[in-house]
């Protein structure tokens, strides 16, 4: 009897068919990665994600129809839902730090290489969170430049005393999250386990009432534990 895992069952969902069809050949040659559907616009990407039930859902930004912030918001929804990656051009889309609320896992831009937007798809698939090299600056000084409140973000809109009933050592975690570390790189920093930076990263997502990695991120930045 095998004992190879189950393939991560991907969504594809971009207007542009040549973006699809880059991604679709190289997950062909990855058997731990199923493309199961694709789709060329936001409402469509709604529809498949719902009779598909994918594990992931490479989402697009700009799309006909409906947007991939919208789509996403919707795709997310609910028990059992999808991880999303939004896909975007970020020096474009301006907007693109409306995915915070609305629940997508992270951002990958479209000029990284193929072999790293599948990687990225892995790690979303396994329950950690991923932001791009590059796009946390960005997204996180195009949050921090809105005038308007955002109350429904959550911990990054709490102030400094928030971190009230936080460790020092979870405050060096909270910090490491908010450079981009995963798990296992903040565990070698600290010469800790894995497991145990896990834990400490899980206890930052109760205690800071954090949806998600992305959240912390904004949040390291808004106390100043990120540079």
């Amino acid at each position: 009897m095998s004992s190879a895992a189950a393939p991560i069952h991907v969504l594809l969902v971009d207007d542009q068919p040549l973006v699809r069809a880059g991604l679709h050949v190289l997950m062909a040659d990855s058997p731990d990665l199923l493309v199961v559907g694709e789709a060329g616009t936001g409402d469509e990407a709604v529809r498949l994600a719902r009779d598909l039930r994918p594990d992931v859902v490479v989402m697009d930004v700009r799309m006909p129809r409906m947007d991939g912030i919208e789509a996403t918001r919707i795709v997310t929804a609910g028990p059992g839902a999808p991880r999303v990656l939004v896909l975007t051009t970020f020096d474009d889309d301006e907007y693109v730090y409306g995915a915070l609320r609305s629940g997508a896992s992270g951002f990958l831009v479209k000029d990284m290489a193929l072999d790293d937007i599948l990687a990225a798809i892995r790690v979303v698939a396994a329950g950690d969170a991923l932001i791009a090299p590059g796009v946390t600056r960005r997204l996180i000084e195009e949050f921090a430049a809105r005038p308007e409140p955002t109350p429904d973000l959550g911990p990054a809109s709490l102030p400094p005393r928030a971190l009230a009933g936080v460790t020092a050592r979870e405050r060096e975690v909270l910090a490491l999250v908010g450079r981009g570390l995963s798990n296992g790189e903040i565990a070698e920093r600290l010469h800790i386990s894995a497991a145990t930076a896990k834990a400490h990263v899980a206890r930052l997502f109760t205690k800071l009432d954090a949806r998600d990695r992305v959240q912390l991120v904004i949040l390291a930045y808004e106390v100043g534990l990120a540079p």
